[in-house]
């Protein structure tokens, strides 16, 4: 006699983990292709390279705002000491004033404990014409002003630390995404790899003797020294928000580069492209600097025969490139 199959609670859940699996291999993300896992650490690493500028640039800021906040804080300690020591000779003038007819007013405002009561008391004495009021009125305000300036510098000082913070969360959230990457490429066979890491391959330095024997003539002695320098480095690793002498980010090493030929250049790429006269493509010369990205965020050194020297990313050693293999914006001759 035939019998209706009886569903067990087991044999739903197995169908239903059945439907799941086939449903997860039907809805699954197909791996992505080698060009796909280039385009994505390339985008990676633009992103990387603007934060570590942006950091470059707060923490350069922060270190100018902290020496103007020291040089007005002893300003005001200056100030201060002044409006001390004047109040002093009043105290001494006091004692022999006092004696003879009891405190004049100017005397009794110096010993002023409330300084809204000072000024106030300052200020009717200054309407009366009295000259000793009148001179401890103005040492109080330029001690107010000063005081009022080193509040303004702290509150810089403050927000370039949270806007170097910012930039080094950036920089971390990159770094992070960078290493998603290197994790999906080490997914690849060894001949997918190679093919999505083709183009770092082939823009390798050469061997440093190689590279010097190579050097084209530059157009002055200084602008010769800084590419000398440049070749220097090839084979270097790169390093964040580095300036050698041991590691590089690109505005580091184009900055390290032209001090060595004696040129202080400002520490960012898109700051160091307002450092010197602007030169067209076709006008480029050894030492000359050239920007790539509309954000002028990744700078290198033109070194002749189409070559630039730059450090280029995370995990590739300070290299030859050819000058158009990245989108270029703008050149500059330094000095």
């Amino acid at each position: 006699m035939y019998r209706k199959p009886i569903r067990t609670a087991a044999t739903t859940l197995t169908l239903a983990g059945a439907a799941s699996a086939l449903g997860g291999v039907a809805l699954a993300d197909p791996q992505p292709s080698t060009a796909e896992v280039r385009d994505r650490v390339d985008a990676l690493h633009h992103e990387a390279e603007v934060a570590t500028e942006e950091f470059n640039a707060a923490t350069e800021a922060a270190a100018a705002a902290r020496r103007e906040l020291d040089r007005l804080t002893e300003e005001a300690a200056r100030r201060t000491d002044e409006l001390n020591r004047a109040r002093d000779a009043l105290g001494s003038q006091a004692s022999a004033e006092y004696r003879a007819a009891g405190l004049p007013a100017s005397v009794q405002l110096a010993l002023s404990s409330d300084p809204d009561e000072f000024l106030g008391r300052a200020a009717q004495l200054d309407r009366s014409g009295d000259r000793q009021a009148r001179a401890l009125l103005g040492v109080q305000d330029r001690l107010r002003d000063v005081e009022r300036l080193r509040a303004e510098a702290e509150e810089q000082a403050t927000a370039l630390e949270e806007a170097e913070r910012a930039a080094r969360d950036q920089r971390e959230r990159v770094e992070s995404r960078l290493a998603e990457a290197e994790r999906l490429l080490a997914t690849l066979s060894a001949g997918e790899r190679a093919a999505a890491l083709a183009e770092e391959r082939s823009a390798a330095p050469r061997a440093a003797g190689d590279a010097a024997a190579a050097l084209p003539a530059a157009p002055g002695r200084r602008a010769a020294q800084a590419v000398a320098f440049a070749y220097a480095q090839l084979g270097k690793p790169y390093g964040w928000g580095a300036t050698g002498p041991d590691a590089y980010d690109c505005s580091g090493l184009t900055q390290a580069a032209w001090r060595a030929a004696g040129v202080s250049l400002p520490r960012t790429s898109y700051s160091q492209a307002d450092a010197g006269t602007r030169v067209s493509r076709d006008a480029l010369r050894p030492g000359d600097l050239v920007f790539y990205y509309p954000g002028l965020s990744h700078v290198g050194m033109y070194v002749g025969d189409g070559q630039i020297v730059h450090a280029s990313r995370p995990g590739a050693p300070v290299r030859l490139a050819p000058v158009d293999s990245m989108p270029l914006v703008a050149a500059v001759r330094p000095g």
